[in-house]
């Protein structure tokens, strides 16, 4: 197993150390894999240039998939408390970075995440770490959008989730149509949020307000 510590943990990193986990049989098959489609590509995968990158590539990709190996769940249950507040919580501006499981091509943009407690909080940081375990996936903006939904409804138990995604496709970028600027953004509701269209309409409002 090859590790390797970046030294972002801090006792302002709630004690986590960044660390990528390489598996080396992992490593060596995708190395061998890359290295083949290098070659395929009619690139010459022993020149300067490119002799490390099949390997370089083969820590990246389980890097940028780690999340097959994380339970989002588990990351809500370590941290969840008794409170009674039953008012709108808000984590938005999440930054979100994954791979369409179409293309291997990435997307990335932003997920707005809120939920009403019913008894029972967490730490806000979780839930930026959620979308990041569902996100380190192959993945479709619409299903990600509806686990992230119902990791939290089924961990916390709210009287509502709501989560709103906006992000860009580089598939649509670079290939295909070539729309360089079009957005797309998904939605999943729970709860009050999906019942009462006051409590929706907050929620869409305040996402796109700048308080800070």
């Amino acid at each position: 197993m090859d590790i390797i510590n970046n030294g972002l943990g801090t006792s302002g990193n709630e004690g986590y150390d960044r660390v990528d986990k390489f598996d080396d049989k992992k490593t060596e098959k995708l190395t061998r894999i890359y290295r083949d489609i290098i070659d395929t590509l009619g690139e010459d995968a022993d020149r300067e240039g490119l002799e490390h990158t099949p390997v370089r590539v083969a820590k990246a990709m389980q890097f940028l998939t780690q999340g097959y190996g994380i339970k989002p769940e588990e990351i809500v249950n370590s941290a969840k408390f008794k409170e009674d507040y039953q008012e709108m919580v808000i984590v938005k501006d999440i930054d979100l970075f994954s791979l369409c499981e179409h293309h291997l091509i990435p997307f990335l943009g932003k997920a707005h995440v809120a939920y009403i407690p019913n008894g029972y909080i967490t730490g806000l940081s979780k839930i930026a770490r959620v979308v990041e375990a569902f996100a380190r996936r192959l993945q479709v903006q619409e299903r990600l959008t509806m686990q992230i939904r119902d990791c939290l409804q089924n961990t916390l138990n709210p009287l509502g989730v709501a989560v709103v995604i906006e992000a860009k496709h580089l598939c649509m970028v670079m290939r295909g149509i070539q729309k360089q600027n079009s957005v797309t953004t998904t939605s999943a509701f729970t709860g009050e949020f999906l019942n009462k269209a006051s409590t929706r309409q907050e929620f869409i409002s305040l996402i796109g307000t700048n308080l800070i």
